[in-house]
Order: structure tokens, then C-alpha cells, then sequence
């Protein structure tokens, strides 16, 4: 039990030191400076948006921008310095001892990382988008997840900002099932993880964006805003009674498993779900929705 705690204590002082020096020194950090890189790309895209907005009526600070804003710095970073990061170590160092016994040691079962980087890269990119899209599925099929995940579906008003608006439950999911298929199972160079990462935020605060894009016919393999857009769609129809288009950076996914639904322009559409006039309208409240007892079922 002492060597947990160490474990966490020193998850927690390691990832503080981290996080002020990326900080305190943008431009030595040890390489991508992942603070001020969301900062840089946030005013990237916002700035898109004011250029070329999709809906021409949707105001510069739409509604929650700020809200979603703040949801951007605590799931990244806030989030991470007051227990994922501490706690991530210490569930990891569990996982080996249990599976120890079976003979596992750490390490991966297939190294890769020997491979040209270029194929470590695609390899990387690929296989975490699937298992991303897979997860995807999953908040929306299991009612537990889906109420985590319904933070993410408030969003009424698109704009970039709400790529980040998630409830930090969703983070336990995501990075589990990550961790089990990438860091387990393969071996990767870690410098490339994190141009995998930083592609898949530029990507996904694309999707979120108020532009009118879907990159021609590169939108059959890339997600894109004219196509997730109806993945928030409060009416969801019929032949996708579960939600559709859960890619994350890819559409790929979606046109093989046939969950992909763009009956037309989606421009105007209103997004949500049933009853989400009643739903926690602020970052607490929200905070803790999903663990309060629900009066009746509420749509996907």
C-alpha cells in the first residue's frame, strides 16, 4: 500500500512541476508545448469562424462559449494536476500485479517501435481513432456512460470550444481502453503519441467549429464539421436509434459499420436531446448530474 501512495504522490509532484514549466517556459518544455499549442490553435480556429462562420447569425461569443472555454483548460489540465494523472499511475502499477501472476511483466507484446516512424505514425493514428470511434459507441449504448456523456450533448451552439466540453468521467473510459490497446499491446516512439494527439485536437476542434467544411471527397475518411454536426442532433431518427457519425477524426469508421446519417445540409438543425431544456445548465451542476437519480428516460 506504501508503494502506491508513493506511486501517487509522486504522480501528482511530478505532473505540478511538469505543468508549470510548460507554463513558466513555452519555449522550453522538451518539446511541443502543449499548453500554449491549445491556446495557439483555439484562436486558430475561432478565427475561422469569425472569417467564414457557417451560421452567419451565431455571435462571435455564442451561447456557454465561456463556459465551454473553461471546460477546455480543466479537462486538459486542471483535471489532470488534481487527480488523473496521480491516479493513472497507480491504477497502471495495480493492473501489472494483477496480471503479473499471468506473466506479465509490462512492457508491450508487440514492439513497434523499431518500424520507420512514418509507419509508427499511421499505425498510431489508426489503430487510437478505432478504438476511439469504439468508445464512442459505447457512451451512447450503455445507459450508465450516457449520462456522462450527455455533458458533451448540451452543447447547443457549436463553435470549436465545445470539442472540450466533456465531463471528466469520460477520461477514465477513453484513456482505459486506450491504455489496454496502445501501451499494452503496442510499443510505440512516445514523441509520435504526441503528434497523434495534437493532429486529433486540431481535428476535433475543426469538427466542433461554426464552419461550412466536409474536405470534398476526402470526407469519406475524415470527420468534419457539416458531418458531426448531425451527430448532435437533438432529433435522432429512426435507423440510428443509438446516435450516429462517432468518428472522432476519421468518417472512415462510420461508412464501413454503416453509422453515418447526412440526410442534408445540417446547417440549422437543432442540437441536444429530449428534455435538455431541464438539464444542468452550468460546470457544477453538470459536474454532478450524472450521479443524481433521474426522473425518466432521457433520449440520445
Amino acid at each position: 500500500m506504501n508503494d502506491y501512495l508513493d506511486i501517487f504522490v509522486n504522480g501528482y509532484t511530478s505532473y505540478a512541476k511538469y505543468l508549470w514549466k510548460t507554463i513558466s517556459s513555452p519555449f522550453d518544455s522538451g518539446g511541443l508545448n502543449y499548453f500554449y499549442f491549445l491556446i495557439i490553435i483555439s484562436l486558430i480556429v475561432w478565427g475561422l469562424e469569425l472569417l467564414f462562420p457557417w451560421r452567419k447569425e451565431q455571435k462571435a461569443f455564442r451561447k456557454d462559449f465561456w463556459l465551454d472555454a473553461f471546460y477546455m483548460f480543466f479537462n486538459f489540465y486542471i483535471f489532470n494536476l488534481l487527480l488523473f494523472v496521480a491516479l493513472s499511475s497507480v491504477t497502471t502499477e495495480m493492473l501489472k500485479d494483477v496480471l503479473a501472476p499471468l506473466g506479465y511483466q509490462g512492457g508491450h507484446l508487440l514492439d513497434l517501435s523499431n518500424l520507420h516512424w512514418g509507419w509508427q505514425l499511421f499505425i498510431f493514428f489508426i489503430v487510437s481513432d478505432f478504438v476511439q470511434w469504439g468508445v464512442h459507441n459505447l457512451l451512447h449504448r450503455v445507459p450508465f456512460l450516457w449520462e456522462f456523456h450527455k455533458v458533451h450533448h448540451s452543447v447547443k451552439e457549436m463553435g470549436f470550444a465545445a470539442h472540450l466540453r466533456y465531463h471528466f468521467g469520460e477520461t477514465f473510459v477513453y484513456n482505459s481502453f486506450k491504455y489496454i490497446s496502445l501501451s499494452m499491446i503496442f510499443g510505440f516512439q512516445l514523441e509520435l503519441a504526441f503528434i497523434v494527439h495534437a493532429l486529433a485536437i486540431t481535428i476535433g476542434h475543426l469538427n466542433h467549429a461554426n464552419i461550412g467544411l466536409d474536405y470534398g471527397p476526402l470526407k469519406y475518411i475524415l470527420n468534419n464539421p457539416k458531418m458531426h454536426i448531425w451527430h448532435h442532433a437533438k432529433d435522432i431518427p429512426s435507423s440510428h436509434p443509438k446516435g450516429m457519425n462517432f468518428g472522432i477524426s476519421l468518417s472512415l469508421w462510420d461508412y464501413l459499420f454503416k453509422t453515418n446519417y447526412i440526410p442534408y445540409e445540417g446547417r440549422d438543425i437543432e442540437l441536444g436531446f429530449e428534455d435538455d431544456e431541464n438539464y444542468a445548465p452550468g460546470f457544477l451542476d453538470q459536474l454532478i448530474a450524472p450521479f443524481k437519480p433521474k426522473r425518466k428516460h432521457e433520449g440520445q
